[in-house]
């Protein structure tokens, strides 16, 4: 009877009533961990050591609006079938198009090469050795994974990195910590107007919430889609939306919250640390890990070493691969990562490109922690127009149909592009000054 080839059908797409936690945990949770980079963990140790504990409270207020954001990224991807930057070129004018993917090419790519230096810098203070083959062999590493190991297993070993980050975690733990004065910082935030304060505190903000982040996780969905066989994007499966968007909130909320919790720790073990002796001034994530043994000692400096190269290898696929969805797309080309190499070759010419001119930079006389600065400005300033056109996609009934968002995440979501406009105005002040 047709009742029932459609009630099969329904059935057919249904997940499991109790799903496994790795089942419902994916491109948010590594979405999420992929955002403690070695450049973000330079970043948090910086914020840790100059203002000890009083920026931890950041990192509860930033939560929220990551997770909205985060969402909608996914709900767009989700809904459609296209990531963001196939929505930009089918809704908006291709200067803009071409100008947002471009700015986001040359970030990620900067941001690649300096998470390379930090990880053959790790290496080498752990193991000693070459920095300049660490740097090339971490990034032929990441290439052949991305192009020839297929993407649900790619994707399994990259959800297995994200325990890497716990070692932060364990860390803070090992070292003694104030936990009152901890608590009361979070809880009641000294915020100062000094030019340094706010300099910190927009780095955090545009290490936290960053473009590339928006892209990968839009994508990621769409490629849960080409993987799963009974999913199809919810504007020809509606009845699939009530479970995905379920699992997509949970997701999210998970791995935003993970990342999240690990910079706060991040920030408190350099506060208890390099901050309480006096140590205030970090560039890179290699010096924090190597100012610590003196005081922390070894164990700490080994795990904390340990952790900078486990987190650069879930984030350089990341940072390289949301690169090459943008350009691809914008450009018409076949993309994704569940794609042969015959079938996607422009998407992994991208790829392995961003990777590899980010490694050059390693053997150039251009400074990647300067230039880290630069990539950071230009995702300041990048993500305020991507996330507003965002907004306005997501609000847009030609594009999302029956599926807008509910207005608490729509409401969180221009909060969420409010705050950067801010940071990314108060970056460039700061920078003037």
């Amino acid at each position: 009877m047709p009742g029932e080839v459609i009630r099969n059908s329904s059935d057919s797409v249904r997940r499991p009533e109790t799903p496994k936690l790795l089942e419902i945990l994916g491109p948010g949770l590594i979405t999420g961990a992929s955002d403690d980079d070695p450049s973000g963990i330079a970043t948090y140790s910086q914020a840790g050591a100059q203002f000890g504990y009083s920026l931890g409270w950041l990192m509860l207020f930033s939560w929220p609006l990551m997770c909205a954001i985060q969402e909608i990224s996914a709900r767009i991807g989700r809904v459609t079938g296209r990531g963001i930057a196939g929505n930009l070129k089918k809704h908006y004018a291709v200067p803009v198009l071409y100008a947002v993917v471009g700015l986001l090419v040359v970030a990620n790519t900067i941001n690649i090469g300096a998470d390379l230096g930090a990880m053959a810098a790790a290496l080498n203070l752990l193991v000693g050795g070459p920095r300049w083959f660490y740097v090339f062999g971490f990034a032929v590493l990441t290439i052949l994974l991305e192009i020839f190991v297929r993407y649900s297993r790619y994707v399994s070993v990259l959800k297995w990195l994200t325990l890497a980050l716990f070692v932060y975690v364990a860390v803070a733990f090992i070292v003694p910590v104030p936990w009152a004065t901890v608590a009361h910082d979070l809880l009641i935030p000294t915020i100062s107007l000094k030019a340094d304060y706010l300099t910190v505190m927009v780095a955090i903000l545009g290490t936290t919430i960053s473009p590339y982040l928006f892209f990968w996780q839009a994508e990621e969905e769409v490629e849960e889609v080409k993987e799963r066989v009974t999913a199809q994007p919810l504007l020809r499966a509606p009845e699939q939306a009530a479970g995905e968007f379920k699992r997509i909130r949970w997701d999210t909320y998970v791995g935003m919250a993970l990342s999240n919790l690990v910079a706060l720790f991040i920030i408190i073990t350099t506060a208890a640390t390099l901050h309480e002796h006096g140590v205030t001034n970090i560039e890179t994530s290699e010096q924090a890990a190597e100012a610590l043994r003196p005081i922390a000692g070894q164990f700490v400096f080994l795990i904390f070493g340990i952790g900078i190269i486990g987190t650069g290898m879930l984030a350089l696929p990341v940072l390289a691969g949301s690169a090459a969805y943008a350009a691809g797309e914008a450009l018409g080309w076949h993309v994704g990562l569940a794609r042969t190499l015959n079938r996607a070759k422009g998407f992994y010419a991208i790829l392995a490109g961003a990777t590899l001119v980010g490694a050059f930079m390693n053997y150039t006389v251009i400074d990647p922690v300067k230039a880290l600065f630069w990539s950071a400005v230009i995702n300041g300033v990048v993500a305020v127009p991507v996330m507003t056109s965002m907004m306005l996609l997501s609000s847009n009934p030609k594009v999302m149909g029956d599926f807008p968002l509910p207005p608490v995440l729509k409401s969180f979501g221009w909060l969420a592009t409010g705050v950067m406009a801010l940071a990314a105005l108060g970056m460039m002040i700061t920078w003037i000054k």
